[in-house]
């Protein structure tokens, strides 16, 4: 266990939590003292995030598009630790790749099904349990919900509902003493990206070191982002070191969403250096 030990004797819930940014998450939660219930589809990454904890993880598969299994978790939760204090909504995947012009209807709400819908009810069946304990729900948005261009546009259009989401269930649930803040990651290096695309076994470890050396260079922060660094940022969060922190967001992005790329990269001049070469000399 951590010397740092923000959450002993707290109850997390974690969904998502069999790769990536939820694996990392229900680790350092369960390495900060938590009974961390870690939550996904994929039992056998359930298993592996569990081995690989040196706190307290108990899993459950959990499908969030079904309510009943958000319900469920909810309640396991609860009923073996007596109530909740952190719930971090994270579960979600690529959505459907269409462009606005072409997506179906099927596929639109399976996007937000899984990335927005599942959010709703996660805090709407973990509330009850979080009443009169105050505690922390975090939510996981995107850089993708600033604007266009980081995503495709269902998962834009889902994680920017996350952000509103996010506001009106903190001003709901002020009375409960609960805060509601949401993360923002940039391009963090998990297995999103390939497995929206069907990128598997020697192509996947490709494409990761591909994603790592793009994502280097698209901010100012040179380096690939890591499910380490948003876990910490959603630490944070739920601790009481964020007590006055309710209703907003934390972009986590390595400062991608900064501005343009010449607005802080030398070597990318914008408009107006480039006509500076037009303009007359300054007179002496």
């Amino acid at each position: 266990m951590s010397s740092t030990s923000r959450f002993t004797g707290k109850t997390v819930v974690v969904t998502g939590a069999a790769s990536g940014i939820g694996r990392a998450s229900a680790l350092a939660f369960a390495g900060e003292g938590a009974i961390v219930y870690a939550a996904d589809i994929d039992a056998a990454g359930l298993a592996a995030t569990q081995a690989a904890s040196n706190g307290e993880i108990r899993t459950q598969i959990t499908d969030v598009t079904v309510t009943e299994d958000i319900r469920a978790l909810m309640d396991r939760a609860a009923a073996e630790t007596g109530g909740i204090e952190v719930v971090f909504n994270n579960a979600g995947a690529g959505g459907d790749r269409a462009p606005i012009d072409e997506i179906e209807p099927a596929g639109w709400d399976r996007t937000m099904d899984l990335l927005l819908r599942s959010v709703a009810f996660g805090i709407r069946y973990a509330v009850p349990h979080m009443k009169g304990r105050g505690g922390a729900i975090i939510n996981t948005s995107s850089v993708a919900a600033i604007g266009p261009g980081y995503s495709p546009s269902a998962y834009a259009v889902a994680k920017a509902g996350v952000l509103h989401l996010t506001k009106v269930a903190a001003a709901d649930l002020a009375r409960h003493g609960i805060r509601v803040t949401a993360v923002q990651p940039g391009f963090i290096n998990t297995s999103i990206f390939t497995s929206a695309l069907g990128i598997t076994g020697q192509a996947e470890t490709q494409a990761k070191a591909a994603i790592a050396q793009m994502s280097q260079a698209a901010q100012p922060v040179a380096r690939g982002g890591q499910s380490d660094d948003i876990a910490q940022a959603v630490l944070f969060l739920a601790s009481d070191a964020a007590g006055f922190v309710n209703g907003t967001s934390l972009l986590v992005d390595g400062g991608l969403t900064i501005g343009p790329r010449h607005s802080w990269d030398p070597a990318s001049p914008g408009i107006f250096q480039m006509l500076e070469q037009f303009a007359a000399p300054a007179p002496s």
